[in-house]
């Protein structure tokens, strides 16, 4: 069963790098996942800049859905990200959220039944304006309950806010169980 340390938060609010810093720390050659469809320039533009923020120790996979199809017993990965990974599962089902979801967590079972350490970041979007359609609304509701079964999973959770981790789930530095009261 893999090691899961799960990084939500706001757009640019640090979550990426973070988890790199993590994945490093962890592993002298970790693996990023990467989940990302090119849809734009714009946002050809963002992936070569994360690109760019890995060293040569990286290695890259590139997998827009099927993330349990590689084998990564023992090694450090880091999946960036749930959001881009669960827009590829809705677009492919036609923008079915229950079908999506039941994919989306068969896949995420699948994947975490290797025994490896996983860094995996996603975008916590309930946290913004309501979204004015219901496309939009479906997705933030799949994103939604995909972050909650993940982190119910996770042996660490931490939001990001402007760049600074906040540690929700796990131990803290002095090595006790955290609470809500703490």
């Amino acid at each position: 069963m893999a090691e899961i340390t799960f990084i939500t938060g706001g757009q640019r609010s640090g979550k990426s790098s973070f988890a790199q810093r993590l994945a490093e720390e962890k592993s002298g050659e970790p693996v990023y996942l990467a989940t990302a469809r090119i849809w734009d320039t714009d946002f050809e533009a963002r992936v070569k800049r994360h690109q760019s923020d890995r060293g040569e120790q990286w290695q890259t996979i590139e997998e827009q859905i099927n993330i349990s199809k590689y084998n990564l017993e023992g090694k450090t990965v880091l999946l960036d990200c749930i959001t881009l990974w669960l827009t590829n599962i809705f677009y492919e089902n036609k923008n079915d959220i229950e079908r999506s979801l039941e994919i989306a967590k068969t896949e995420w079972d699948k994947f975490t039944a290797q025994n490896f350490t996983l860094i995996v970041v996603s975008n916590e979007l309930g946290m913004g304006v309501h979204p004015e359609n219901a496309l939009a609304r479906k997705f933030a509701d799949l994103q939604g309950w995909m972050n909650q079964y993940i982190a119910k999973t996770a042996n660490e959770v931490f939001l990001m806010v402007s760049g600074i981790p906040l540690l929700v789930k796990g131990i803290s530095n002095n090595d006790k169980p955290m609470t809500n009261d703490q």
